[in-house]
């Protein structure tokens, strides 16, 4: 079997998969768009969000999880998007490592969804043989996305700052961990 798979089931009414460019266009659209306010503290992305940014969002998919440098997908809840989530290589991520990053639509946060998702995206991390250790990097205020690698069993192992001077906690979980202890 071919991993990352493209589409995976995490209970009956939670979901991931990939994206499909031009297909999601409209519902990603939309529902970056009503997620704009929530994600602006925490992702600069949303400052280039328009029709154009989304299509080529989606147009980039493909190319770089056949590169494999970002396995992106759709959460998907009873049939509508979400979020999304994925595994992303960054230029100054170590070999062995991929970076994990997600976001929920304001509307389907606080009921445990973004650890779903992530639980399953590590599991879909650590599939592909050459990965040894997943990261997790987010602004140190962002106390929702500080609970996902936290219940998840990562450790934080460091405090790292931006591009623009801003610090990022940093939370790891290698291999041999993922496979030693459970995961909440």
């Amino acid at each position: 079997m071919t991993y990352p798979r493209d589409a995976v089931t995490v209970d009956d009414r939670l979901g991931l998969r990939r994206f499909a460019s031009p297909a999601d266009l409209p519902e990603l659209h939309r529902v970056l768009g009503e997620s704009i306010d929530h994600l602006r503290p925490w992702m600069d992305w949303v400052d280039n969000y328009g029709p154009e940014w989304t299509a080529g969002f989606l147009s980039r998919r493909d190319r770089d999880w056949e590169a494999g440098t970002s396995y992106t997908y759709a959460v998907v809840l009873d049939g509508s998007i979400v979020g999304a989530c994925g595994l992303h290589l960054q230029e100054d991520t170590p070999p062995g490592t991929y970076e994990i990053g997600y976001w929920l639509h304001p509307a389907a946060t606080g009921r445990g969804l973004a650890t779903r998702a992530v639980r399953a995206i590590v599991a879909e991390g650590f599939r592909l043989p050459h990965v040894q250790q997943l990261l997790v990097m987010h602004l140190p205020e962002n106390h929702a996305s500080a609970a996902v690698p936290a219940r998840l069993g990562f450790t934080e192992v460091d405090r790292v700052r931006g591009d623009e001077g801003e610090e990022f906690r940093v939370w790891r979980l290698t291999r041999t961990e993922a496979t030693s202890r459970p995961a909440a």
